[in-house]
């Protein structure tokens, strides 16, 4: 199948040419997000693949059934982007690739923990300009402290289970509890308790309405004071204005992100030589105990490979049947964890 491939770098079409030496689908590659300025390179194009930062809303949706695209293809595994509603109604059947590494997402929140809490990012600053002093590097044992974990589905119970061979208590807040995460001695608790009780909490649930701003104002005011907050997942999920507010007032300590709410027209490019515009990221990359990388969680080469092969499988499997295992539908569509 013929599929035009949107907001590509290097290291896409490295492993997308890779994995379809199997799959001999005719692949072309744009540098280019998928816009309203570049809906025309679809045109003819039954197939186009997008990753998480193009937004499928309604009217590029139209326009890509107009030129002829039946399949879209999703490039990652949540699909909060993509209005789903106007998917159906033109015909489009949408794919995605359900688990490509929960070991690289829950292994870079481990990281953030680390690296927040022993200050290693400020004292390998300090080091390379000759200073050894190690005042206000304090950190804290992990060993005894209270973890919470907000979505226990693969990625948050593989977080879990690293942090309990730290010897961390864990506590979990999930629709449905994970039998994983009951054997090592996880206790699902209240929200209010996950953010009262908790030391660290990192969240690995999916954006949805439900989640949106999960961790606002409200939420914030019930922290235990001076708590560490991860968010790996997606930056909605955080109400970033009431993070800073916290973060001023001493009530979040800590604070790691990998993803951030309006990352789209920041994260992906080497804005190093231009002025970024958004004051509040700006603010949030001047406070010492924020730790801020751009959506690299998932990035490692296993997690690329898995992505390349399950997105052109998907594809074959749709050129071959008509449909996949992996479509996201209105009625039956359940996010990520």
């Amino acid at each position: 199948m013929k599929i035009a491939f949107f907001n590509t770098k290097s290291y896409d079409r490295q492993s997308f040419k890779a994995a379809n030496q199997k799959h001999q689908h005719e692949i072309v590659f744009f540098e280019s997000h998928l816009s309203d300025e570049t809906i025309s390179l679809a045109a003819g194009f039954p197939a186009a693949c997008v990753f998480i930062n193009d937004y499928l809303d309604a009217k590029i949706l139209e326009n890509l059934a107009q030129g002829g695209t039946k399949l879209l293809a999703l490039r990652s595994a949540g699909f909060n982007h993509v209005d789903l509603a106007a998917a159906a109604r033109v015909g489009l059947t949408i794919v995605r690739v359900p688990a490509y590494s929960p070991y690289a997402v829950a292994e870079h929140a481990i990281a953030l923990v680390l690296c927040l809490n022993r200050k290693v990012h400020r004292a390998y600053n300090r080091v390379r300009e000759g200073n050894f002093s190690i005042e206000g590097l304090l950190g804290f044992d992990l060993h005894s402290a209270t973890v919470g974990v907000i979505g226990t589905g693969k990625i948050g119970a593989i977080f879990a289970q690293i942090m309990k061979g730290f010897g961390s208590k864990l506590l979990g807040y999930d629709s449905y509890q994970n039998l994983t995460c009951l054997n090592l001695g996880m206790e699902y608790v209240s929200m209010a308790e996950i953010l009262s009780q908790s030391d660290i909490i990192s969240l690995h649930c999916p954006l949805t309405p439900e989640t949106y701003h999960l961790i606002d104002a409200e939420a914030i005011a019930q922290m235990k004071s001076g708590l560490m907050l991860i968010n790996t997942s997606r930056g909605g999920l955080i109400d970033t204005q009431s993070t800073i507010d916290g973060l001023k007032s001493g009530k979040i300590g800590y604070l790691g992100i990998d993803v951030y709410e309006q990352e789209a027209d920041l994260f992906f490019e080497d804005l190093s030589n231009q002025v970024i515009h958004d004051d509040t990221f700006q603010l949030l990359l001047t406070l010492p105990n924020v730790i801020v990388t751009g959506h690299q969680a998932f990035f490692t080469s296993q997690a690329l490979s898995n992505i390349a092969d399950t997105t052109l499988a998907n594809v074959t499997e749709f050129e071959r049947s008509g449909s996949c295992k992996n479509e996201v539908k209105m009625e039956t569509a359940i996010a990520p964890k």
